[in-house]
């Protein structure tokens, strides 16, 4: 039987710093991110914005954490927050739990995303692949099955970009090595992409 964790004696002043300086590098890295890649994003956004409103479709990929990323995305763009926004197709390619598992059991786990890409993707659609290390394999196979299909591929990463910056047409990287200052992140950056996406597209700028 495993032993039981002791919880560890803390006093409120330093439980406060802890939660403030942990609040201090999540801001911190946000704008650190967000200043070195505004330009990036400027441009990821305007291709978005032209795509969806030709009538292309995003695809979302993702593990873990990044899975419920891309299902948080791709209901942003599905159902918008602000009810006068414009809805846009877009799937989570990770929602379908059979076929998940069916590609996985079948063929390989590094599958599950490219597998569907070659079947639904279509030349302009989007793929958006989301891994905090770079280094998730069936996401980058997604990208690359994306741009091989003439896709615009978009990441999503941490550290130093991994694979996915030599994959992807646009690697979003933030330069973190902490996992969760990574994926507070990506969380900010996909309301800022839904959200400049609609700006582009001649909504108001009220967020």
């Amino acid at each position: 039987m495993a032993s039981q964790a002791t919880p560890k004696s803390i006093t409120s002043e330093q439980f406060r710093d802890s939660v403030l300086r942990k609040c201090r590098e999540s801001s911190e890295m946000k704008e650190k991110f967000f200043t070195a890649n505004a330009g990036v994003l400027e441009e990821v956004c305007r291709r978005m914005a032209e795509a969806l409103a030709s009538g292309h479709k995003l695809y979302v990929m993702g593990n873990g954490g990044s899975c419920c990323d891309a299902m948080h995305v791709a209901v942003e763009f599905v159902h918008p927050i602000i009810e006068k926004r414009k809805a846009f197709p877009a799937v989570a390619l990770t929602s379908d739990m059979a076929l998940l598992t069916a590609i996985a059991n079948d063929a390989d786990f590094s599958q599950v995303f490219a597998e569907q890409l070659r079947l639904q993707g279509r030349p302009g659609d989007i793929a958006l692949g989301i891994s905090s290390s770079g280094m998730s394999a069936n996401v980058n196979y997604g990208l690359q099955a994306a741009r091989d299909i003439g896709m615009i591929a978009i990441g999503f990463s941490g550290k130093d970009g991994g694979r996915t910056k030599e994959v992807a047409d646009y690697c979003l990287t933030v330069p973190s090595f902490s996992i969760h200052r990574i994926q507070e992140v990506h969380t900010t950056l996909l309301h800022v992409l839904w959200d400049m996406v609609h700006v582009m597209l001649g909504e108001e700028d009220i967020l």
